[in-house]
């Protein structure tokens, strides 16, 4: 007898409600929910948009800061047999109007705080907005549906890419691959039901890695931080003993950096989970000194998040810091759900593991999206061979773990000689008054394109661009120093990473 049943990440909700339904589940400011009670309201919203008229299918917007409503609809929405677009709320409204015209979207559910921008976003299109005081309205008077998974391949949500170098792309996701990349996630970070997980990472962004579901299926405590304010995040940390939280390199730094960061490691322990970036070893270094255990993690919203993770080796816990830092800044091998990660030259065949040779990191497996929503060709161009090409240029090492060099849109081309960003950032990274820095390449009369860095420093800390260069020249080859040095904050997208496209147009101008 074939016994069969489609995966669905709405089921990890399920079963927690009834083996964890007392436990608390949620903390959301005054706000807590139980599991059971996060079932219910998941179940409610899902009856609340049917009786609205939302049928299997049709498109449903979540517009709103990490909280109950955007969690709550990560489940409620499947559980309607809808499909699920999460919006940036850092978009401009004309921005957002294209992803809600693109994706046919026909009910917005939103934070009352972002009531103008939804409106000015849904303009005369006749989407149905609902507020979050309506929404309450809603759940109340509704019965509570749940919509059967018929088909797992089936789409789940669509994920907007951030759109830096033209139009976002619509990422569609299936619930097999949400539901699997949940279950790795949980299984990498060992989370459990004495784990208490932070929302430092935005809930909109590839499903804040699929946390929602790992976190709910572990029966652990989700601590909701609407905006990461490191002073907020460690009253957060100390209150509910947060395990796990999530972000790019940039929300570690402004948490160590903060006065309330720790001077050693807390009890229980915290883990930062880090990607979006390639973090420098000098901020790994900076952790594992606080007592922060770091796992690093690298994918992109085509992979539902982390499709590879730096696997931690039992041996490196006796290293030095300084060496541990350096093999943990690596991006890894493909996570237990994922194929082997490859790393291609031009003629599509795999580079030799000797940590020299650069192709491009080619991915593929259950973590992978469907296709881009709309754009058959541009789902054609992204994995002409069935395997996709993440735009990351990496070398394979003897081990077999990954390492990102550059973004291939990244690599300055000075004088004939390849430079790579991610190289002289971290060089800059490990001088003790740099708490961040971007290099990017400034258009040369003569040499074609020159190295420029943006560098943010440490409080307090004192240096000059002519120390900064000089601390480069010491330690790699004198052409991938920066011609000037320039001292700012460091633009960021709302995920945290720092945005290098306008550092670039900064450079041109």
């Amino acid at each position: 007898m074939l016994s069969y049943e489609p995966l669905t990440p709405t089921s990890f909700l399920e079963r927690s409600a009834t083996v964890f339904g007392p436990r608390l589940a949620v903390v959301d400011g005054a706000l807590e929910l139980t599991y059971a009670g996060l079932w219910e309201r998941a179940r409610r919203l899902a009856g609340a948009l049917a009786a609205a008229g939302v049928r299997p299918g049709d498109r449903v917007a979540v517009l709103a800061h990490n909280g109950h409503l955007l969690l709550e609809a990560t489940f409620g929405v499947p559980a309607a047999g809808a499909v699920l677009v999460p919006m940036n709320i850092r978009l401009s409204a004309g921005e957002l109007a294209y992803i809600l015209d693109h994706a046919e979207v026909s009910v917005l559910l939103h934070d009352d705080a972002l009531t103008d921008l939804a409106t000015r976003a849904a303009g005369a299109t006749g989407l149905r907005l609902v507020p979050a005081a309506e929404y309450e309205t809603l759940l109340a008077a509704a019965e509570p549906l749940l919509v059967r998974v018929e088909d797992e391949l089936s789409p789940l949500s669509i994920n907007y890419t951030s759109g830096t170098t033209g139009r976002p792309k619509g990422v569609v996701y299936h619930h097999r691959g949400a539901y699997l990349q949940a279950l790795a996630m949980a299984l990498h970070t060992r989370l459990d039901t004495a784990s208490s997980y932070l929302w430092t990472l935005p809930m909109f962004h590839c499903h804040g890695w699929c946390f929602p579901w790992a976190v709910t299926l572990a029966g652990a405590r989700h601590v909701c931080l609407p905006k990461t304010e490191p002073g907020q995040a460690w009253r957060l940390i100390r209150d509910h003993r947060v395990t796990h939280l999530c972000g790019a390199p940039t929300v570690l730094t402004s948490l160590l950096a903060h006065e309330d960061a720790p001077a050693r490691a807390l009890d229980p322990r915290l883990l930062a989970c880090v990607g979006g970036a390639p973090p420098s070893p000098a901020l790994l270094e900076r952790a594992l000194q606080a007592g922060i255990d770091v796992i690093h993690l690298y994918g992109l919203t085509e992979t539902y998040g982390p499709a590879v993770v730096c696997q931690p080796q039992p041996e490196w816990r006796d290293l030095p810091i300084g060496e541990s830092a350096a093999l943990t800044a690596r991006q890894g091998v493909g996570n237990v759900i994922a194929q082997r990660i490859r790393v291609v030259g031009g003629d599509g065949r795999d580079v030799p593991a000797d940590a020299s040779t650069v192709g491009e990191i080619a991915v593929r497996g259950n973590d992978v999206m469907i296709g881009y929503h709309r754009d058959q060709a541009a789902t054609d161009k992204a994995a002409p061979d069935g395997w996709f090409r993440t735009g990351d240029l990496g070398v394979v090492h003897a081990d077999g773990y990954v390492q990102i060099v550059d973004r291939a849109k990244d690599v300055i081309i000075s004088g004939g000689e390849n430079i790579a960003s991610v190289e002289v950032e971290n060089v800059l990274m490990s001088h003790p008054g740099v708490q961040e820095a971007a290099v990017v390449a400034r258009p040369d009369p003569h040499w074609g394109e020159v190295p420029v860095a943006y560098v943010t420093l440490a409080a307090g800390a004192r240096a000059t661009g002519e120390e900064l260069i000089e601390h480069v020249r010491a330690r790699l080859a004198h052409f991938k120093a920066p011609k000037a040095v320039v001292f700012c904050e460091l633009p960021k997208t709302s995920t945290g990473k720092i945005q290098k496209n306008v550092l670039r147009q900064r450079a041109a101008g």
